[in-house]
């Protein structure tokens, strides 16, 4: 794998995939498509090498006093790796997001004018553990037409490199150039990547929040931002008894290091001394420790006390912080005044309770009566993410396809000029649709 010295290197890199990228974004869909087919065979066929470089990453990152979040996102085993694979091909299979006609319109007769996707052209992605990301971040890429440059964190540089080792040899016989996919290893790289604003045309950071803050504060190029998971599930005061255990329970404990799991439970007064002794026996019996406000400590005496520090926190563990609230407004109140903008969901049978929680609570994912853990590029029929977005601006949520391409306007007339169209006599406009 090349390790780069300095900054022309890099620069040099940053070229010749931005060079590739061009060529990419000018292929047939079936070309794309065969070329991600080959990326899905490459990796399974060095399934046992990523595994094995996996398995050095963990060693070492334990032998470092690593963090259990992290290196439970750390963690590549069989499944998961299968489950990545999965999603290339889901990708393969998606419509192609290039060359999409978003407006045809005639403006005059023989004056026409065409709104058409393309690619953004080069991305920079950052993030932390998380090997395979890597692996539905170049299948996006390739599919939506862009370049990528990588860059994963120092706990998980050995698999990595095998996963993108496999992804160029799966290329080397495709119309798409290996060289769309470069990798970064050291972290001299990622403040470097930062200032190439002339050859990246996006960054992606995933990471914590002070992490993608950093990246935000020291680059020109455009951030997709994705910084905390502080995810809220309200149980309702209409809310089925039974359903809002079992959804609470997945919610948290299906994968407690993923930024869609729920960090506090929000629950309704009027149903609080019947629900709270179920639920925290539920969850306790699967080892999620509990913290709860002061009404909620007069029902369950033995949980640890809530601060506000917990409310403002992502756990990604099996622990998780309790509120008893008077309304759903001051349940929405709290989400607003707490939550990361992620996924929020409300246990309920009241559609008129959904409409208001789903109107007022502000985040880039709202759920009723069901999982949290549903907020995810691939669950949502995308293949794949690059990451989450929480910020106003589109793309928000989980960022597929459709997040990774642009557009431009072409324009095609025949000896048309301006001064035809102003002045005393100016001729009108069509403004006609085509499609």
């Amino acid at each position: 794998m090349t390790v780069l010295q300095d900054t022309s290197s890099l620069i040099a890199i940053a070229q010749k995939t931005r060079q590739a990228a061009s060529k990419l974004g000018l292929l047939a869909t079936d070309a794309k498509n065969q070329a991600i087919e080959a990326i899905a065979q490459a990796l399974e066929s060095s399934q046992n090498e990523i595994l094995q470089a996996n398995i050095a990453d963990c060693q070492g990152a334990a032998a470092e006093g690593i963090a259990k979040p992290l290196y439970k996102r750390l963690q590549l085993d069989e499944h998961k790796l299968r489950d990545a694979i999965a999603g290339v091909r889901d990708v393969g299979k998606l419509a192609d997001p290039v060359g999409q006609v978003q407006i045809h319109r005639e403006l005059d007769t023989g004056l026409t004018l065409k709104r058409i996707t393309c690619p953004l052209g080069v991305l920079g992605i950052i993030f932390e553990a998380r090997p395979e990301a890597a692996i539905q971040i170049v299948s996006l890429a390739i599919k939506s037409g862009n370049g990528v440059i990588l860059k994963g964190g120092k706990e998980a540089i050995r698999s990595c490199e095998a996963i993108v080792k496999a992804i160029k040899q799966g290329l080397t016989h495709t119309e798409v150039s290996p060289d769309v996919v470069q990798l970064l290893t050291t972290r001299e790289e990622t403040r470097e990547l930062l200032n190439l604003d002339k050859y990246v045309d996006l960054i992606i950071p995933r990471g914590s929040n002070s992490f993608v803050q950093f990246v935000q504060d020291n680059t020109r190029i455009p951030v997709l931002g994705h910084a905390d998971g502080i995810c809220h599930l309200y149980i309702d005061k209409a809310a089925d008894i039974a359903k809002a255990i079992k959804v609470t329970v997945d919610a948290k404990i299906q994968y407690a290091a993923a930024c869609n799991a729920i960090e506090t439970l929000l629950i309704h007064q009027s149903i609080a001394a019947e629900f709270l002794p179920k639920v925290a026996e539920a969850l306790q019996d699967v080892d999620v420790a509990l913290k709860g406000d002061q009404r909620t400590l007069k029902i369950l005496p033995d949980i640890a006390a809530a601060t506000v520090t917990d409310w403002e926190t992502e756990y990604s563990d099996l622990i998780l912080s309790m509120k008893i609230v008077e309304s759903i407004e001051e349940a929405i109140a709290h989400i607003n005044e707490y939550g990361s903008r992620h996924t929020d969901g409300i246990i309920t049978e009241d559609l008129v309770a959904v409409e208001t929680f789903f109107g007022l609570v502000n985040a880039a994912g709202v759920f009723h009566n069901c999982s949290t853990r549903f907020a995810d590029g691939f669950r949502y029929g995308f293949g794949a993410e690059v990451g989450i977005s929480t910020q106003q601006m589109p793309p928000r949520g989980p960022v597929g396809l459709e997040g990774l391409v642009t557009y431009k306007y072409q324009m095609t007339g025949d000896g048309h000029i301006v001064a035809t169209y102003t002045g005393g006599n100016a001729k009108s406009f069509t403004h006609q649709d085509l499609i």
